[in-house]
């Protein structure tokens, strides 16, 4: 079974003055498409982004759901952390998040999210990472983008055939 990791990023929800919505959703989805799952929450920021991120992979995520962080506030560094650990972006699933989520709500054309794999590299393995909005709705919305996507994906990294 594939492990996934759920990083919410939230300087509201870190400080405990809003629960936490979207990371609970993303949990249970794929619990419910049968993946392990470990949810974190970390403030917003390219640092504490970034150290989630390698946390995760750390400990063995074949998959890596953000979200939150992906908007224009100056604090919303999502996408820049996730670039520093990607070898490979995945626009196109970037853009159909984005086309999709359009079609609930034109401000889903503010999310600055990004798509990607990391390479394998010494104790880890690659893996995919999806910056997702911050809203529950949205979350919720994106993972039913991705979810179909993932098991395609994984065989790719493993070198399965196209």
């Amino acid at each position: 079974m594939n492990s996934c990791a759920v990083i919410t990023v939230s300087d509201r929800s870190a400080a405990g003055h809003r629960e936490d919505l979207s990371g609970p959703a993303i949990v249970e989805m794929l619990e419910a498409a049968g993946y392990e799952v470990v949810a974190t929450l970390v403030p917003d920021g390219e640092d504490s982004v970034a150290a989630a991120l390698d946390a995760a992979l750390a400990g063995g995520a074949r998959v890596v759901i953000t979200t939150g962080g992906t908007g224009v506030g100056p604090r919303d560094r999502t996408p820049e952390a996730t670039r520093a650990a990607l070898d490979r972006e995945l626009p196109g699933v970037a853009e159909l998040l984005r086309a999709e989520g359009r079609a609930h709500s034109v401000h889903a054309a503010l999310t600055r999210g990004v798509v990607g794999v990391t390479a394998a590299a010494p104790g880890r393995t690659a893996a995919l990472i999806v910056n997702l909005p911050g809203s529950p709705k949205a979350a919720r919305e994106g993972m039913e983008v991705v979810l179909p996507l993932v098991p395609h994906i994984l065989d790719q990294l493993d070198g399965g055939d196209h």
